[in-house]
C-alpha cells in the first residue's frame, strides 16, 4: 500500500498531520477497508458516495478520508450536530444541511465553490439510507453551477474498497447524466443493499 502522505496531489486540499489522523490510519489499517485508484490532482471537485445503506458508510468514508489527510466537507442532515456526535461532526469537516430549506443548499454550496480556490465537496447522492427510485439532483446541479468535475467512489461492502471512479463532466441533460451515472455504479454492493 502506497504510505498515506503520497496519495494526495499538491492541488487536492489536505488537512495537517494530526493525532487524530494517525489514528484513522490505524483503525482503516486494522479494518481491512482500502482505497482503490488514485484520486485526481484537482482543487475543486464534487465526490458522490454509492451505494449508501448504513450509517457505517458514514464511519468508514470519515475514517478513510482522515487517514488520508483529505479536507473534504460532507453534507450531512443538521440533526446529527444537535447529538452528542455534534463537536466531533463539526471538527471533521462535516457540513450540517437544514433539509427543510432544501432549495436554497444548492445555492449555499455553489456559493461555497465561488469562494473557495480549493474545495472538495462530497455528497450521498441518494439523500439517505433508504432504498430510492430516483437519485437527488443536486450535485449535478453544484457541479455545473461552480464549473466543476465529479468524482465518483464505489462503496463496495463485500470487498471493503472505496473505488475512485474516472471523472464525470455534467453535461447540462440532468435527466441523461443522471442515468449515465447511476449505471456507473450497478455491481457495487453497500452493507445493506446494491446502487
Amino acid at each position: 500500500m502506497t504510505p498515506w502522505p503520497e496519495r494526495l496531489g499538491p492541488a487536492i486540499p489536505s488537512l495537517p498531520d494530526s493525532r487524530w489522523m494517525r489514528f484513522s490510519r490505524w483503525a482503516i489499517r486494522r479494518s481491512g477497508w482500502r482505497l482503490v485508484g488514485e484520486l485526481p490532482n484537482l482543487p475543486r471537485v464534487v465526490v458522490i458516495g454509492a451505494p449508501h445503506s448504513s450509517y457505517w458508510d458514514g464511519v468508514w468514508g470519515l475514517l478513510m478520508k482522515s487517514a488520508m489527510g483529505l479536507d473534504l466537507g460532507v453534507m450531512i442532515k443538521r440533526e446529527v450536530l444537535d447529538g452528542p456526535l455534534g463537536p466531533l461532526v463539526r471538527h471533521l469537516g462535516l457540513i450540517p444541511i437544514d433539509r427543510s430549506a432544501a432549495m436554497n443548499v444548492v445555492d449555499q454550496m455553489i456559493e461555497r465553490f465561488r469562494t473557495h480556490e480549493k474545495m472538495w465537496l462530497g455528497i450521498a447522492p441518494e439523500g439517505t439510507r433508504k432504498p430510492v427510485k430516483q437519485w437527488k439532483s443536486g450535485f449535478l446541479r453544484i457541479a455545473r453551477a461552480a464549473g466543476v468535475p465529479i468524482v465518483p467512489i464505489f462503496i463496495d461492502y463485500p470487498t471493503k474498497t472505496f473505488t475512485v471512479g474516472a471523472l464525470i463532466e455534467p453535461t447540462g441533460d440532468t435527466e441523461a447524466d443522471m442515468v449515465r451515472i447511476r449505471a456507473m455504479f450497478a455491481g457495487y454492493q453497500g452493507k445493506h443493499r446494491g446502487a
